[in-house]
């Protein structure tokens, strides 16, 4: 779990959308896409824990991701196998291991202002998981998807323990509609990029 605003200048929103909108999961769909290189691994990791409601965001959309089986995409962080802050170090480095120059997604619930519960966001640059709670952990990720589960600015942990679960599970499956749909854009990008490389090697 994070802050809403990241404590970092390499931090940059790119969508912003309500999880009640019908259209934000193509409009998140889109700019996920649109970031995707086509030429390194692209790796999400779900960070959160099941022992917290409000922190469960990201093992649950991982979850439901799992189920998904995705092409093009590798995955980090469930309800079964989570990624947290006991954890987190040793995923990064497993990641740095076995994936060459990997473009790291990462997932995670943050508190916000009230009216600002129910957002979905996705930026640019990593987040900083436990910046929310007062702990210093590494910062994880070349884009990010984060949900807005509960009002911060104090009793952190109660306002986690607190958030309802209709409110994550909904959006978990608005992210994993979205990362669904972008894995689909992805393959016509990959394709495309394909087409254009035989070009250049024909013209050569």
């Amino acid at each position: 779990m994070n802050e809403a605003i990241p404590p970092s200048q390499y931090t940059h929103t790119s969508c912003r959308s309500h999880l009640e909108d019908h259209m934000t999961p193509h409009r998140l769909a889109r700019t996920l896409a649109s970031k995707y290189p086509v030429d390194r691994p692209i790796v999400y990791v779900c960070i959160g824990t099941d022992r917290s409601t409000g922190d469960s965001l990201g093992p649950l959309t991982g979850s439901l991701l799992e189920k998904r089986k995705l092409p093009f995409f590798e995955l980090h962080g469930t309800l079964k196998d989570p990624v947290h802050a006991l954890n987190l170090a040793e995923t990064a480095e497993k990641i740095r291991m076995e994936y060459e120059d990997a473009f790291v997604v990462a997932i995670d619930a943050c508190l916000g202002q009230f009216r600002n519960i129910g957002y979905i966001e996705v930026g640019e640059g990593p987040i900083f998981p436990g910046a929310g709670v007062q702990k210093q952990l590494p910062p994880v990720g070349d884009m990010h998807i984060t949900g807005i589960v509960n009002a911060g600015g104090f009793m952190e942990h109660a306002m986690l323990q607190n958030t309802r679960l209709y409110l994550v599970n909904e959006m978990a499956s608005k992210i994993t509609d979205a990362i669904h749909f972008s894995n689909i854009l992805f393959r016509k990008k990959l394709a495309t990029s394909h087409t254009l490389h035989i070009g250049e090697q024909l013209s050569q």
